[in-house]
C-alpha cells in the first residue's frame, strides 16, 4: 500500500490523461458516426459506398494495428512528403493526437451503425407528418429525429463508450503516459507490478461504473412516457 501512496500522483496523472483521451476520441467518434450514418442513409450512391468502405475496413482491422500504423506509418509518410516537396521540415506527431484520432476513427465506424439503426427505427410517418405541417429540416431534426434517435441509440452508445474507454489502454504501446503506462512503469520500478495493475483495474472499474450510472440516467430521461414491452 505504501508504494501506491508514493506513486499516487503518477497514477492520478495517468488517469487524467486516460479520461481526456477517452473524451476527445468520443467527440471525434460521434462526429464521424453522425456523418457516416447520414452518408449510409443518403440517396447519393458514392456517399453510401464511401461510408460502407470506411466501416468495413475499420471494423476488420485490429485496433492495435491501426494505432501503430497511424503513429509510426503516418509520421513516416508525413515527413517523407515534406522532405520530397520541401513544404515543411520534420514533423513529430503527438502521441495524444495520434491515439485520440485513431480511437475516434475506429469507434466512428461503430457509432455509424449505431446511429444509422437508431434513425431507421424512427417511424417514417412522424417525419412525413412534420413535413406536412410545414416544419423545416432543422426543426424536424431537433424535435422529431434527435430525441428519438438518442433513445434508440443509447443502448448501443453505452456499449461502444465503455469499450472505447477500455481501448484507450492500447495507447500505452506508443509511449503515451496514460494510466496503464504509468502503472506499469511504477510497478516495474518497485517490483510490485501486480499491485499497480490491480490499482489500474480498480480505477478503470470506477470510471466504467460512473459512466454506466450517468448513461442509465440519460436513458431514463429520454425514455419518459415510453411503454416498454
Amino acid at each position: 500500500m505504501e508504494f501506491l501512496l508514493e506513486y499516487q500522483s503518477q497514477l492520478m496523472a495517468g488517469t487524467w490523461v486516460t479520461i481526456k483521451l477517452a473524451l476527445v476520441s468520443l467527440v471525434i467518434a460521434m462526429a464521424l458516426g453522425l456523418l457516416g450514418a447520414w452518408a449510409k442513409l443518403s440517396s447519393n450512391r458514392f456517399a453510401r459506398r464511401l461510408a460502407g468502405i470506411y466501416t468495413t475496413v475499420v471494423r476488420g482491422v485490429p485496433d492495435l494495428v491501426l494505432i501503430l500504423l497511424v503513429f509510426f506509418g503516418g509520421q513516416t509518410a508525413i515527413n517523407s512528403i515534406g522532405f520530397a516537396t520541401g513544404l515543411w521540415g520534420y514533423v513529430d506527431i503527438s502521441k495524444f493526437v495520434a491515439g485520440a484520432g485513431t480511437i475516434g476513427v475506429i469507434f466512428g465506424a461503430y457509432f455509424t451503425e449505431t446511429f444509422r439503426g437508431a434513425i431507421m427505427a424512427i417511424p417514417r410517418g412522424q417525419i412525413e407528418a412534420g413535413i406536412s405541417c410545414g416544419m423545416s429540416r432543422s426543426l424536424i431534426f431537433r424535435h422529431i429525429i434527435w430525441p428519438q434517435m438518442v433513445r434508440y441509440a443509447l443502448p448501443g452508445f453505452t456499449n461502444n463508450w465503455l469499450v472505447q474507454l477500455k481501448t484507450t489502454a492500447l495507447v500505452s504501446v506508443i509511449g503515451l503516459q496514460d494510466l496503464v503506462y504509468n502503472a506499469f512503469t511504477a510497478g516495474r520500478s518497485t517490483g510490485q507490478l501486480f499491485t499497480f495493475m490491480a490499482a489500474a483495474f480498480v480505477i478503470y472499474l470506477v470510471l466504467t461504473g460512473i459512466s454506466d450510472v450517468v448513461l442509465r440516467a440519460l436513458d431514463r430521461r429520454y425514455s419518459r412516457g415510453v411503454v416498454r414491452a
